[in-house]
C-alpha cells in the first residue's frame, strides 16, 4: 500500500524516515466562511488541502494537517463563519511551524487558500520563524502562485477570481461537484472600479489604484448586497475548475522543487528531539 503524504495519517517511524533524505513540510492554512449561496465554507480549505495533497504526491514531500479557520471577521455578516484573531493566526503558524522544526523539517511552506485575506497573519509568521531560527519559510498562495494562468482560464474577466465568482465556483464544480448547489448560481452584476480598491486586484490588468482599508462584516454583506459572493458566477464549469487547479498545482509544484534545491543554515534551530 502507498504511504499517504498526510502526516497526521503516519506513523511516527515514517516520519523519521522521511527526515532523513527530505526536509519539507508543506502547512495547508484555508478559511471557514460564506462563499455565497451556491458554494460551502469550506471552499478556502479545499485549495489549500487539494493543491497540498497534489504538490506533495508530485513532489514526494509531506503534508501537515488543514487548519480549517483562518482570520475572516468581515465574512461573519453571514451565518456559520468562523474566524481567528489576526495576531491568532500568527501564532498558530509559529507554533505549528516550531513543532515541525523540533522533529528536522526545515523548510516550511504554507499553502495558503484563502486567498489574498490570511496573507498578512502568515507573513508575519514566516518572518518570525525565518529570522528566530534561519530555517526557510515561504507562502504559497493558491491563486497568486499562477495569478496570470488562472485569469487566463477564466477568459480574463474582471473580477472573475474574486470572493466566490468563476473561478472559485468553477474550482468546486471540478474538484468537489457534489457540494456546489447549481440552482443557486446566478448573475451579479459587475462592480464599479473604484478610484482606490481596498484590496489588491485579483485579475489583471492592474487597472486598480489601492488603498487598503479592512472592510467590516456589515460593509462587506451590503458590498455583497446579502448574496456572499463578490462577483459573478455565472458561466462557471467543471473545465475551467479542472485548468485553474491543473495551473496552480503545476506552479506550485515548480516552487517546492526550487526549494528543494535550497542549502539552509538552520544552526538557530530546535535541536530535532
Amino acid at each position: 500500500m502507498t504511504k499517504s503524504v498526510w502526516i497526521h495519517e503516519l506513523t511516527w517511524p515514517d516520519i523519521a524516515d522521511y527526515l532523513k533524505s527530505e526536509s519539507i513540510a508543506l502547512v495547508p492554512i484555508g478559511a471557514t466562511e460564506q462563499h455565497g449561496p451556491h458554494t460551502p465554507l469550506m471552499v478556502d480549505t479545499a485549495w489549500a488541502s487539494d493543491v497540498s495533497e497534489a504538490v506533495a504526491k508530485q513532489e514526494k514531500v509531506l503534508v501537515a494537517p488543514p487548519m480549517h479557520i483562518g482570520w475572516s471577521p468581515h465574512h461573519l455578516g453571514y451565518p456559520g463563519g468562523i474566524t481567528l484573531r489576526p495576531e491568532t493566526l500568527t501564532h498558530v503558524a509559529l507554533d505549528i511551524g516550531e513543532s515541525l522544526l523540533s522533529h528536522g523539517f526545515r523548510k516550511i511552506i504554507f499553502v495558503n487558500g484563502n486567498r489574498v485575506a490570511n496573507l498578512p497573519p502568515l507573513q508575519i509568521a514566516m518572518a518570525k520563524l525565518r529570522f528566530k531560527t534561519g530555517a526557510y519559510v515561504a507562502i504559497i498562495d493558491t491563486h497568486l502562485i499562477a495569478r496570470k494562468e488562472v485569469c487566463e482560464a477564466a477568459g480574463n474577466r474582471r473580477d472573475a477570481s474574486h470572493h466566490a465568482g468563476l473561478v472559485e465556483t468553477s474550482f468546486m464544480l471540478h474538484a468537489h461537484p457534489e457540494l456546489v448547489r447549481t440552482d443557486r448560481i446566478s448573475p451579479i452584476p459587475d462592480h464599479d472600479v473604484p478610484a482606490f480598491a481596498s484590496n489588491i486586484p485579483m485579475d489583471p490588468p492592474l487597472d486598480q489604484n489601492i488603498a487598503f482599508c479592512q472592510p467590516t462584516a456589515a460593509e462587506f454583506y451590503k458590498r455583497t448586497g446579502g448574496n456572499g459572493a463578490y462577483s459573478s458566477p455565472a458561466g462557471a464549469s467543471a473545465e475551467i475548475g479542472r485548468a485553474v487547479l491543473d495551473v496552480t498545482i503545476k506552479r506550485a509544484a515548480q516552487f517546492v522543487a526550487q526549494v528543494k534545491t535550497i542549502e539552509v543554515d538552520c544552526e538557530r534551530c530546535p535541536i530535532p528531539i
